[in-house]
């Protein structure tokens, strides 16, 4: 099983090793053309809003709650049955999902309001940061329909996941940071305002990766027509598991968007400075922690289908040793060489020297937090996979 578990494991981390380098690729890029300045806080506030519904949400508590439901539903060999479930929760959530998109297209000056409320209130008494206000809005518009796309790739990796394709998942992200390095070179220069163009880069990577995976779906039989399916006792258990997977996911999430509401009354570039800090925290969470957490939860799905709660425990501690063996030293060379990775990824263009010194701080408090948030990656599945029994 370790054996098993670790070539999943090598596969699912090598390529997140290529969506994450390309990821750095991509961030040089936008440093490089935007830095830490006005236009810089406002993409990267309206990229934070749908990315923090999707990791919540659709990547976060509902692939926890989903993966247990439909092993446990494949586990049975019911072909049809399983079928069943996939259509009625991709209805059920794609309902929900649409709702929320358009909610968030025609409430976008709402949405910004509430989370850039230092911008809001500038806006409101014609202060310094009142344009920020109204392009983020305007922003906003374009970005909020990657919510509905990355919702869609979320449940189809879950799907190919439990099947044990793993790389497919994993490799899909690139297709979003050659979109918006495409845009920032393409599209950007072209317009007055080059932010709009990555914005734009942003949409065009979730209809991509959302496209990307649909052969794959067909291939494995699983492209099913939606239904609505809220009652269904399927989707039911689903709903109920999300619940106890949101408080696992919410915490840090939750902290990065009050960063950025905070941030929304600070001086310009800061928003910026605290998304540069946080890549460089994601790249080892993503590699190790969520590639990790990845693998074992259909694992550990298995084990718990068939009652062997012995190889439930061996699962997870080999996730957690793992876990700790990594994720150790890759806090700690995060806050020793915080401001030597900044200055060489970086400090090119218009992100200058004061901007590598304030990211860096950032950098430095993030990092302190890696092993923790890379181990509620792994044991968050765990209890919400226990929380499936008392469900059946």
């Amino acid at each position: 099983m370790s054996k098993r578990l670790l070539k999943s494991g090598m596969i699912v981390s090598a390529m997140t090793l290529v969506s994450r380098v390309l990821g750095l690729v991509r961030d040089v890029v936008v440093a490089n053309l935007m830095g830490a300045g006005a236009s810089a806080d406002v993409f990267f506030f309206a990229n934070k809003i749908p990315n923090f519904l999707r990791r919540l949400f659709a990547e976060g508590a509902f692939s926890q709650a989903f993966v247990p439901v439909l092993t446990e539903y494949h586990a049975s060999g019911d072909k049809d049955k399983t079928r069943e479930l996939i259509a009625k929760a991709s209805g059920t959530l794609g309902v929900i999902v649409t709702i929320v998109t358009l909610l968030g297209i025609l409430g976008s000056s709402v949405v910004t309001a509430l989370f850039g409320f230092g911008w809001f209130l500038d806006w409101l008494n014609d202060g310094p940061a009142a344009p920020k206000f109204e392009l983020a809005s305007l922003m906003l518009k374009i970005t909020f329909p990657y919510l509905w796309f990355i919702t869609f790739v979320a449940l189809s990796g879950a799907i190919l996941n439990t099947l044990g394709k793993f790389a497919v998942s994993s490799f899909t992200p690139v297709f979003l940071n050659v979109m918006i390095i495409g845009s920032a070179w393409f599209i950007s220069p072209n317009l007055a305002q080059p932010e709009i163009g990555l914005a734009i880069g942003v949409f065009l990577g979730g209809f991509v990766q959302f496209a990307f995976q649909i052969p794959f779906l067909i291939k494995e039989g699983v492209l099913v027509k939606p239904k609505w399916g809220w009652r269904d006792p399927g989707v039911t258990k689903i709903r109920t598991l999300m619940i106890p997977a949101l408080f696992g996911v919410s915490v840090s999430q939750i902290n990065l968007l009050f960063d950025t509401f905070i941030a929304s009354f600070l001086a310009t570039g800061s928003i910026s400075w605290l998304y540069y800090s946080d890549r460089l925290l994601e790249f080892p969470l993503g590699l190790f922690g969520i590639a990790i957490a990845t693998v074992i939860l259909p694992a550990l799905s298995r084990k718990h289908v068939d009652a062997h709660s012995e190889g439930f425990a061996h699962t997870m501690d080999w996730g957690v040793r793992m876990v700790i063996l990594l994720g150790l030293p890759a806090m700690l060379g995060l806050m020793v060489l915080a401001k030597p990775m900044l200055m060489v990824l970086f400090m090119r263009g218009e992100f200058t020297p004061h901007d590598v010194e304030q990211a860096s701080l950032s950098l430095l408090a993030y990092a302190s937090g890696l092993l923790n948030f890379m181990l509620i990656k792994v044991l968050a599945p765990a209890i919400t996979r226990v929380k499936t029994l008392r469900h059946r």
